[in-house]
């Protein structure tokens, strides 16, 4: 019994010495996880001490340098520097030169000659009287991508079918298109004259008034019922300074008086443009003092340059700071001005050194209608669309044979008589133009 109670004994006792085994290998595995996570704790908390040591220091030596700048700037007075003239520019520019060098970029060449003309939609379809824009102006639209049409009288017969032939022209156009018309007020408005709009009066009656916010309010109210139809471009205002005896131009003329007729020019000018319709300054250098009229033959001018540049130039100044985006160039003969008998419109010393270089003119210069007879009666269709893209001309306007113009300029071009970039920089003055509102 004894003996038994001895092996119980021995037993527990193994048992016991086995549990404190067990807890004593618990508390150093406590004791080490413990250990472990202190030297963790001490590395993180050593690492973020470093660092903070390196920032610091990192901050010190920056603040030590902004100090020397600083010391250095109040030693050295700072300069500002010229602008530079030859920078490009920036922005909206940008932007716009952009949008238009890749159009033309993109256009073949007959397309980029077909966009140096503004024709008639009779021109276009080869038809009597066009009232309506259906199936053949749109196939006429596709085979030449015209740079405009001019609409007069016969094209007009009520508001509705006014906006869809516009608006169908301009949806079948290839290319962004100029849809204009002679709207001048008084005698010359096609569409107040058809009773589509309030006529606005002659510009010799808004003259005699002598407030430039007449002619504005003028320019709006037409610019507002010409793009409401559909329109973008009118042929007006006139820019002549009438002499009394001038009985062509009549009350069309603001005035006879430069500094009168300039700031109303101006003034006409911003109302149509603001209202969404590029103006087009006419004639340039100036009809006023001729009676003769270039629809029936040569007519002539005994003015000189510095005649022009009293007379008549500030007149296109005024329009030109106004931002107008067209001026047409008359086909007057100034011999005493150029020395022989050439038509302005065919003039390199009228177009490009005077209006473009003198003046500086930057929008589009188009010609006057080249079916006249002071054009006519001494050059071809073709022979005169070259002459006036040589002269500097960006559009032509009207010629008495569309087709044979087109050609002659195309042939022109292929034989190196007009050189392709001469067609592209007449281009991106029109682009400048047609897309500007796409920037704005």
């Amino acid at each position: 019994m004894a003996k038994n109670e001895d092996i119980v004994e021995e037993l527990d006792r193994r048992a016991y010495r086995r549990k404190r085994r067990i807890r004593n290998q618990a508390i150093s595995y406590i004791a080490l996880a413990v250990i472990l996570i202190g030297l963790v704790i001490g590395c993180v908390i050593g690492v973020g001490k470093v660092m903070k040591i390196l920032n610091e220091k990192k901050l010190s030596e920056d603040l030590q340098k902004q100090l020397e700048e600083l010391t250095q700037n109040e030693e050295e007075p700072a300069t500002v520097e010229a602008p530079d003239d030859q920078m490009e520019p920036v922005g909206e520019t940008d932007y716009l030169d952009e949008i238009v060098n890749n159009c033309i970029a993109e256009m073949p060449l007959e397309d980029k000659v077909a966009g140096l003309f503004i024709i008639t939609p009779e021109a276009l379809t080869d038809t009597d009287i066009v009232v309506r824009a259906g199936d053949t102006t749109k196939e006429k639209l596709t085979a030449h991508t015209i740079g405009g049409l001019i609409y007069s009288s016969q094209n007009i017969k009520d508001s509705e079918q006014l906006m869809e032939m516009l608006k169908n022209t301009k949806n079948w156009s290839r290319y962004p298109i100029f849809l204009g018309i002679e709207e001048e007020g008084g005698e010359v408005s096609r569409v107040a004259q058809a009773g589509l709009a309030d006529n606005v009066g002659p510009m010799a009656e808004i003259g005699s008034s002598g407030d430039a916010a007449i002619a504005k309010e003028a320019g709006t109210a037409i610019g507002s019922y010409l793009s409401g139809y559909g329109f973008n471009m009118d042929f007006a205002p006139v820019a002549d300074v009438a002499v009394e005896e001038n009985a062509m131009i009549g009350e069309r003329s603001f005035g006879s008086d430069v500094n009168l007729v300039s700031p109303m020019v101006a003034a006409a000018v911003e109302g149509l443009q603001e209202s969404g319709v590029s103006a087009c300054l006419k004639h340039f250098p100036g009809l006023g003092n001729t009676t003769e009229d270039p629809h029936n033959g040569m007519a002539v001018t005994e003015k000189t340059m510095d005649d022009f540049a009293v007379t008549d130039f500030p007149v296109y100044q005024a329009g030109i700071g106004a931002g107008v985006d067209f001026i047409m160039v008359s086909h007057l003969s100034a011999p005493n001005a150029l020395g022989d008998n050439t038509p302005a419109s065919l003039s390199p010393v009228m177009i490009t050194d005077t209006l473009k270089g003198q003046l500086g003119y930057q929008g589009i210069v188009l010609t006057d209608a080249m079916d006249m007879a002071a054009i006519t009666e001494y050059y071809t269709s073709g022979e005169a669309a070259v002459k006036a893209l040589l002269a500097g001309a960006d559009m032509i306007l009207m010629p008495e044979n569309f087709l044979e113009a087109y050609q002659g300029v195309l042939d022109a071009v292929n034989d190196g008589t007009l050189s392709e970039e001469r067609i592209d920089e007449s281009l991106r003055r029109i682009y400048r133009v047609r897309y500007k509102d796409r920037v704005e």
